[in-house]
């Protein structure tokens, strides 16, 4: 199985990320600051409202937000789908 990344819009990766239990906190121009409380902290991520998002931009995005829930980046990439 291929970890390849999806073609996504920003709107999809903020529903995505929601249900991870994100909230969004506010929003300048076509930028969303999402935040959620973990163990580790306050994890504090920027979407940009892109349709569709870049490839490096998703990757990283998707690498620090396995990071802060603990969850494997492929895991993430297999619910996005």
């Amino acid at each position: 199985m291929s970890d390849k990344l999806p073609v996504i819009s920003g709107k999809e990766l903020i529903s995505f990320l929601k249900s991870l239990g994100y909230s969004a906190v506010r929003q300048r121009g076509s930028h969303i600051r999402m935040e959620k409380s973990t163990k580790a902290g306050t994890h504090k991520i920027t979407i940009p409202n892109h349709n569709p998002i870049a490839k490096g931009t998703l990757n990283d995005m998707l690498g620090k937000v396995s990071i802060w829930n603990q969850i494997s980046k492929k895991n993430l990439i297999e619910k996005i789908k």
